[in-house]
């Protein structure tokens, strides 16, 4: 079964054309539907880690796709409302494991430190939704400046920043599960000024690649 994260209710929103009933799962909301089940997992890497934790030990899930929206980082050349595929996520609040020989996750006979690779089915994806393949930033708050945001982009050679990404990444890897990861751009990385902010067209887009994705399965 594919299973579906949104972070926030916000971003459930996106779920609100596709065919199925709203379930309450103990303590996860969301909505099931033939093809599909989705969580709202609650914002930060750890709610997305549990969600998946969850999701595996209730139902026959076999692949993990989280869906929401982020902040792009200066030089991503992405826009307002622009898709990108995560094709690696890099953990932040993890750097540095590799310097200490400490790895976060070893799996599938590969040692993990702060850098969780997707694999050929977020490749798929992102070729069925015409989005390009990107580095994706996760941590635990958001960059509080252009200058902070612009620092992170350098440092680590990503295009978009969100709280998720790189919890339910290393969750699936652990459990041996395919994920994937669409992001839709809602802000300039750092950015607090909502003027400049277009979250009902990130969410439009996110829209329309789910019911793209569905048509898949």
């Amino acid at each position: 079964m594919l299973a579906i994260l949104v972070p926030s209710d916000l971003e459930a929103q996106i779920l609100t054309d596709l065919p199925g009933e709203a379930v309450d799962l103990g303590g996860f909301s969301g909505q099931r539907g033939q093809l599909y089940l989705a969580l709202i997992c609650g914002v930060g890497a750890a709610n997305a880690a549990a969600a998946v934790g969850f999701l595996v030990g209730r139902f026959r899930v076999d692949r993990i796709l989280l869906v929401g929206i982020a902040g792009a980082y200066p030089g991503s050349g992405l826009g307002l409302g622009d898709l990108a595929v995560a094709a690696e996520e890099v953990y932040a609040d993890l750097d540095g494991m590799m310097d200490l020989g400490f790895p976060s996750l070893v799996a599938g006979g590969q040692v993990y430190y702060n850098n969780f690779p997707a694999g050929a089915w977020a490749r798929q994806l992102a070729g069925a939704i015409g989005a390009p393949q990107m580095k994706f930033l996760t941590q635990d708050r958001v960059s509080n400046s252009e200058l902070e945001a612009a620092g992170l982009a350098r440092r680590y050679g990503v295009a978009m920043e969100n709280m998720e990404g790189a919890g339910a990444a290393l969750a699936a890897l652990r459990l041996g599960l395919e994920w994937a990861e669409i992001r839709s751009v809602s802000n300039p990385a750092g950015r607090r000024d909502r003027a400049h902010w277009d979250i009902a067209r990130a969410l439009g887009a996110l829209r329309k690649a789910i019911g793209e994705i569905l048509a898949l399965e």
